[in-house]
């Protein structure tokens, strides 16, 4: 038999399957926590950062992802406030600067209230969310790709620098990126990178009902997991 946890998101009442994540238990109640690493089948890493709620204990709040993080008895979570919403502004802000060309970064963007970049446009191909690397090793089992090098010089490779045998040519590492899908208007050369913002109209209502998903078009073309990731 199953058993429950019981635990307050935003004060809302919210019953989780037991080693449920925080962001499982939002999802499953219709509470919107923008994410963009998180994949139900795989492991969850907390790489996007997008996810991160204030955790509150005895008066005192700690900020932690809330993939990584599972629900508990009594837990109390504020995912949507003042400070939580100005980080993951900044983080989408980031995010979006990094990696203009991808239609789940600009659609996080909006959803968390992006109206301007200030950071330069670097127009990368890679923002090493980890989800190609997490299904080809958990889902696969090919342990074809793996992260190469550290820091600025990070990134995804083949093993030993070309494809393997052991790759599956499955496609999966490349329907899971979230750099598969090209914004509206077409890809955006380098040094012509900008914040697309042409779904801004989707998130209107979430003026009104603050931290509820609002089953909006954001990120359906990206396999939005019950539309609530944006």
């Amino acid at each position: 038999m199953q058993q429950y946890v019981t635990l307050k998101i935003d004060d809302a009442r919210v019953q989780a399957i037991k080693g449920a994540s925080v962001l499982d238990a939002a999802m499953a109640s219709g509470i919107c926590i923008p994410h963009l690493c998180y994949v139900p089948v795989l492991k969850d890493s907390g790489a996007c950062r997008l996810c991160i709620v204030e955790v509150v204990n005895d008066g005192r709040t700690k900020i932690t992802a809330s993939c990584t993080l599972n629900a508990e008895d009594g837990m109390v979570i504020r995912s949507n406030t003042e400070r939580i919403r100005k980080l993951r502004k900044n983080i989408a802000e980031l995010l979006v600067a990094q990696a203009p060309n991808s239609r789940a970064v600009q659609d996080i963007a909006v959803r968390c209230g992006v109206k301007e970049v200030r950071y330069p446009f670097r127009n990368d191909n890679c923002i090493q969310c980890g989800r190609c690397v997490r299904y080809c090793t958990e889902y696969s089992k090919a342990n074809a790709l793996g992260f190469v090098g550290r820091g600025k010089n990070r990134h995804v490779e083949f093993a030993l620098g070309f494809r393997r045998d052991f790759c599956k040519k499955c496609g999966f590492c490349t329907e899971y990126c979230p750099m598969s899908v090209t914004p509206c208007g077409g890809a955006m050369k380098a040094g012509e990178g900008r914040l697309c913002a042409n779904c801004e109209s989707q998130i209107a209502m979430a003026d009104k009902f603050s931290g509820v998903c609002v089953r909006c078009e954001l990120g359906r073309g990206f396999g939005c997991v019950r539309q609530t990731y944006v």
